[in-house]
């Protein structure tokens, strides 16, 4: 299992992603190459179900990367058959940096009209009361995942097809959730009625694919045919394509976090490529947060397209300033205390002769608790910068997801606690500014800005404003916004 490190409980975690393939030989190779460009969504572990008309179901499930497991032939071998679906994940559910092999996707359920695999990006915020319900019921759940609850309920449907049972089991969950899942001769994708989280469509040769993201359709050489809409299901066939709207019509939310860091720069989103989007936040934070500086530096690698488009706007040289190791990953595998202690320095370092005497503008993504910008600045000035100012792609971070992204308790994220000058106090910096929430819709598009009256995206994260209840959280103590704040 990759080793976690001391720094990175200061990034919200990206939540999963999901990724099937039909009508290709031997899909279950598609889909691990389809996994492996997914693999910043999930690094903690990943499954492949695929299959075959003679040998039926197969299933493999594994801790890690993708390249440590999916790459060998001995494994691929026993995932035959040109129908597959996979899943990487990190835990935004259950047993939190504890894993266990049964908790990791897809899941598996066996029908009176056949097996069905499932495979979740997202998360269910009525999950605790729907598996308190199915217990009652006299379901057995072997997971601590929300997305068990799924196969359960389409378990209990009175639907006579798998595709039906799917409906009646979606229309019962709350939250969000882009869905890949398999039967024996159907490939079927279902995003919520919000569409929180990305499902895209591709074609690959006499075939089709289904992705979380555009950039793993790249790498298997599929066509990017268009996103599933959002509250749409598509049933792919031999005979193609069949999309159905289960779902009552409501405003779509996508999630706006997904455009400043979960997805990889080379996708595409809403017809808008993430790399531009991310320039052009960096031309807006220039415009809306200025200061006089030698040198724009990006806190690699998510900050580096913004980080181009402030320097672009503002004139200020861009430099690479600090140097991430692109090897680090698999090298401390059980670092000891005194590594440990090392903290960013293991993955990240300053590029002195640049940095040494220079007023210095560090671009990042967000700022989450606050621990890695403190060490960063620190590792700046012990560089010898002479000033060191702080300019963030994003708004403050101030309110959990609960909609499949691992974030702290809210108590734990620094701009629930401080002002932005308590927190450019707290860093210990010359100067912080964040987007604003306005700045970060015109860089995605909206020219007017944000829609206060029916915001455009979710932005939950920023505003406290949450398009779906948490209805768990709530049970649990969890205080929404007020209408002061």
């Amino acid at each position: 299992m990759p080793p976690a490190h001391p720094f990175d409980d200061d990034k919200l975690r990206e939540e999963c992603g999901v990724f099937g393939v039909i009508g290709v030989t031997d899909a279950a190779n598609f889909v691990a190459l389809g996994l492996h460009a997914l693999q910043h969504r999930g690094q903690e572990a990943g499954g492949i179900v695929s299959h075959h008309p003679e040998e039926g179901f197969n299933s493999a499930r594994r801790f890690g990367y993708v390249r440590d497991n999916f790459t060998k032939a001995s494994l691929m071998e026993t995932l035959p058959g040109p129908l597959s679906i996979g899943h990487v994940r990190y835990s935004t559910t259950g047993s939190k940096g504890n894993t266990a092999i049964r908790d990791v996707q897809p899941f598996f359920g066996e029908f009176s009209m056949g097996g069905a695999a499932i495979a979740h990006n997202g998360n269910i915020t009525n999950a605790d009361s729907l598996r308190r319900e199915l217990i009652e019921r006299g379901s057995i759940f072997q997971s601590s995942s929300d997305s068990e609850c799924i196969i359960h309920l389409m378990a209990r449907s009175l639907q006579r097809t798998i595709p039906d049972r799917m409906e009646d089991a979606l229309r019962r969950v709350e939250g969000a959730f882009s869905v890949v899942a398999m039967t024996r001769t159907k490939l079927i994708g279902v995003r919520d009625p919000l569409g929180v989280r990305p499902l895209v469509l591709g074609r690959v040769a006499d075939g089709y694919a289904l992705s979380s993201e555009t950039c793993a359709l790249d790498i298997i050489g599929a066509e990017f045919v268009r996103e599933i809409n959002p509250g749409e299901m598509v049933v792919i066939t031999d005979d193609g394509v069949e999309s159905r709207y289960p779902f009552r019509p409501t405003k779509s939310r996508f999630c706006i976090f997904e455009h400043v860091y979960f997805s990889r720069p080379d996708s595409i989103l809403g017809g808008r490529s993430v790399y531009e989007t991310r320039h052009q936040i960096g031309v807006e934070l220039a415009r809306e947060a200025p200061v006089e500086a030698d040198l724009v530096c990006p806190v690699p690698d998510s900050g580096t397209p913004a980080a181009i488009g402030y320097s672009h706007e503002s004139g200020i040289p861009y430099a690479m300033g600090i140097i991430r190791n692109q090897y680090m990953g698999r090298t401390f595998i059980e670092p000891t205390e005194q590594i440990r202690n090392m903290g960013v320095r293991l993955k990240l370092n300053v590029n002195r002769a640049l940095i040494e005497g220079k007023r210095v503008i560090l671009v990042d993504d967000s700022v989450v608790r606050g621990t890695t910008s403190r060490k960063i600045k620190e590792m700046i000035l012990d560089a010898g910068a002479k000033e060191v100012h702080f300019r963030i792609a994003s708004p403050p971070t101030a309110w959990p997801c609960f909609y499949g992204v691992d974030t702290p308790q809210r108590e734990k994220l620094l701009a629930a606690t401080m002002s932005e000058e308590e927190m450019r106090d707290h860093l210990g910096i010359d100067s912080l500014k964040f987007i604003s929430l306005n700045g970060l819709y015109r860089a995605v598009g909206e020219a007017k800005g944000r829609d206060p009256n029916a915001p455009q995206y979710c932005d939950a994260c920023f505003s406290g404003e949450y398009p779906v209840e948490p209805r768990d959280m709530i049970d649990q103590g969890f205080q929404m916004k007020t209408a002061a704040e």
